[in-house]
């Protein structure tokens, strides 16, 4: 579980609801289904006038994927690298073809493949860079979904801000329940600002961390199956691929070993 995507979303909520009740609202008050239906009903209309259905449906199943950390990361593959790298320079780097089918990372298996194929170093570089480029291109159309899902949301309701003034208006001759039906018309408006600054916005900047995350990890598989082709040493290949965790990841994984060792 990824515990700041959970924690954000309780810790927004969480605000919000206690500044009403701190206001003496309640909870009732804001819970209104005509708005929901008019503020998420036309956000989502607008989204797929925007977006082909596809890519629609495939941006809101990766919605999950926010609160829950990825399974493999860069140490793992680095890991995985090494391994390969052992292998490859007992019994050459063909025998990694028995390696392929354990791979689960299809960008990886796809590198290691052409490797294994005698794909001579700049050819391989020169397709995998090939790949990344169209995968980025792919994938960044998902968080532009909840972008546009975020900047819809707070117009339409507004949109639904109104369309409830123009009932309240409707029946001035009740001057008792003009108050009442303005605060619920305003209800819609807090629905539209809530959902873009609470998940549409922030959904779609953790997709694109997770995007830069998974980019950062194929060019180290690229990087690490091309030094494998090469015959590098597998020690040094594992110092050069640390290079690709950042200097604080580095200096925590290296005070755990110390410290490990210490004990």
């Amino acid at each position: 579980m990824d515990k700041a995507s959970v924690s954000g979303v309780l810790l927004g909520l969480a605000g919000i609801i206690g500044g009403l009740l701190l206001e003496g609202g309640t909870v009732s008050q804001i819970l209104q289904p005509t708005a929901a239906m008019i503020v998420f009903g036309g956000t989502a209309g607008a989204v797929l006038v925007q977006f082909p259905l596809p890519i629609v449906m495939t941006a809101v199943g990766r919605l999950a994927g926010i609160f829950s950390e990825p399974r493999t990361g860069l140490e793992a593959a680095i890991d995985r690298l090494v391994g390969y790298a052992n292998i490859a320079r007992r019994r050459g780097i063909v025998s990694l073809d028995a390696e392929l089918p354990n791979v689960e990372d299809p960008f990886m298996r796809k590198v290691l493949t052409l490797a294994v194929d005698g794909t001579e170093p700049q050819e391989l570089r020169k397709i995998a860079e090939l790949e990344l480029d169209n995968l980025l291109e792919r994938e960044e159309r998902y968080p532009l979904v909840f972008e546009s899902a975020g900047g819809f949301s707070p117009t339409v309701g507004i949109i639904g801000a109104v369309l409830g003034l123009i009932q309240v208006m409707q029946h001035l001759d009740k001057i008792d329940e003009v108050g009442r039906g303005i605060a619920v018309a305003f209800v819609a408006t807090i629905y539209g600002v809530g959902a873009a600054n609470l998940l549409f916005l922030p959904a779609a900047g953790k997709l694109r961390l997770r995007l830069r995350e998974q980019q950062a990890q194929r060019e180290m598989v690229l990087e690490g199956v091309i030094s494998i082709l090469g015959g590098m040493n597998p020690r040094m290949l594992r110092n050069s691929l640390r290079s690709f965790l950042g200097e604080s990841k580095v200096e925590l994984e290296d005070n755990v070993k110390a410290n490990a060792a210490g004990a």
